[in-house]
């Protein structure tokens, strides 16, 4: 019988298997048909964990979705710490598993380190980049251009003309998000005040809410969060806040947190990333290099806002059909950095 999804101990790491059920063999039955071995693939979460209900859960929802559909063995690796990645990574080559994923860009160093030592098992990062080797495949999204959505959005919904972005450790991926969104919020309104704060941690779910709260103290009634964890207290603090205060959830949809208070979610397509990088494995199609993902290839997209549609109005939603589909056909050039976004001039719609 297949063993249920809990981790088990193996060294520093918690390890969750995943085994496909077995059948016992007829007592009459003859030798048939070699079948090809059952594909095996892993993943190292970063120090978020499996649970983190944004980024880690979404990939792992891809190697499930790849065990249901597939018939793949699948497991996975919980980080405590940073410095559990190298390790990790190589727990699981040794193990024999055929993928292996990496999640984050925080294990680009580990990666480099670990994949020439194993030139057998073919490893893929989500975010990050990956070695010039064979047996790698980097995945990365235009999380600018999904965010330069919910920018819109926000500002389209706000009252009081004050938006709040709290990030969790401040890097190049994560102002990806940053710019975009306040890109994105002064396309919808040109006057509008973005509040920015990071937490400087993707596990600080106290810290978010605190941040959240300075935020919503200065004005801020709409608050996207690219921070893990640490965003959910994003999420908490819009939801207890008096008056009509929204959270914008990240990476899988968020709205069922707090449902009416989670204006919309940036799903990040992880789990459709990670599935068919499992999908091509299986059928003999996986190339090393570089893919990447964004709102033309649907990899980016806002949640169906499910509680809150009746917030938005239809001239909004009407505009927001609009840069998408110059998003999409690259007439709309999404801004990334500071620099970009210092540049950028808002499209008339």
């Amino acid at each position: 019988m297949g063993r249920p999804d809990t981790p088990w101990w193996f060294g520093i790491a918690a390890i969750g298997v995943l085994v496909l059920a077995g059948c016992s063999a007829s007592k009459q039955a003859s030798p048939g048909p070699s079948k090809s071995p059952v594909v095996k693939a892993a993943m190292v979460t970063d120090s978020g964990g499996i649970d983190d209900r944004s980024f880690n859960a979404s990939a792992w929802e891809g190697l499930k979705r790849a065990k249901s559909e597939l018939g793949v063995e699948v497991r996975y690796v919980e980080s405590r710490e940073q410095s559990d990645y190298k390790t990790n990574l190589g727990a699981l080559a040794d193990q024999g598993n055929d993928l292996v994923f990496a999640i984050g860009y925080l294990m680009e160093d580990a990666l480099k380190e670990v994949a020439p030592r194993y030139p057998n098992t073919r490893f893929v990062i989500i975010d990050g980049s990956a070695p010039k080797l064979g047996n790698c495949l980097a995945v990365k999204f235009r999380e600018e251009e999904g965010s330069f959505l919910a920018g819109f959005v926000a500002a389209s919904v706000s009252k009081s003309g004050t938006l709040g972005f709290i990030g969790g450790m401040e890097g190049p991926l994560i102002k990806k998000f940053e710019c975009g969104y306040r890109a994105g919020a002064l396309t919808a309104r040109p006057d509008i005040t973005v509040l920015v704060k990071y937490v400087g941690s993707w596990t600080d779910v106290a810290k978010g809410k605190e941040f959240a709260r300075t935020a919503i103290q200065q004005g801020a009634d709409v608050l996207f969060h690219a921070a893990g964890k640490s965003g959910l207290g994003v999420l908490d603090a819009a939801a207890e806040a008096p008056g009509q205060v929204y959270g914008i959830g990240v990476d899988r949809d968020q709205d069922d947190e707090h449902p009416g208070r989670v204006l919309t979610s940036m799903m990040k397509d992880v789990e459709g990333a990670v599935y068919r990088c499992v999908k091509d494995q299986v059928e003999g199609k996986w190339q090393s290099g570089e893919r990447i993902m964004g709102v033309k290839e649907e990899g980016l997209k806002l949640s169906p806002m499910r509680y809150t549609r009746k917030a938005v109005s239809d001239e909004a939603m009407r505009k927001l059909d609009i840069v998408r589909s110059r998003i999409a056909d690259g007439t709309l050039v999404v801004p990334a950095t500071e620099d970009a976004l210092r540049a950028f001039k808002p499209p008339q719609l």
